[in-house]
């Protein structure tokens, strides 16, 4: 299974980004996909996640109404649509894959497979 993220990149305060990761090498019918970001000297927080089976979907508090994720399930594409970008905002974004079932309302699930981080800067 191979997970590639792009879409990152130096943006202004308020500015927008759109993050993509497309999933290769599996074919299941449940599955999630989920955004996790580390910023420099923080630990890995959560981001928000999507159900390729319902649709539902799971947000941090820090990103809601700001950040929107959606999915391609004919692509098995994730994207992070963030708006109102802040300078907290500024991390190493990962797309990550779960395995199963999952209904956004249970939080993050626990992650079967992880691709490599797009880095997002937010600065003036």
């Amino acid at each position: 299974v191979q997970l590639q993220a792009s879409g990152g990149g130096l943006v202004q305060p308020g500015g927008s980004l759109r993050l993509s990761c497309a999933a290769s090498g599996f074919t299941k019918d449940y599955y999630a996909m989920c955004w996790f970001r580390q910023a420099p000297g923080k630990e890995r927080e959560g981001v928000s996640c999507i159900s390729f089976s319902d649709d539902s979907t799971y947000y941090a508090d820090s990103v809601g109404g700001r950040f929107t994720i959606s999915r391609d399930n004919a692509k098995n594409t994730v994207y992070l649509q963030m708006n109102g970008l802040k300078p907290e905002d500024t991390a190493n974004y990962y797309c990550a894959l779960h395995i199963g079932y999952y209904r956004g309302s249970w939080g993050y699930p626990r992650m079967d497979y992880w691709g490599k981080g797009t880095l997002v800067t937010v600065s003036s």
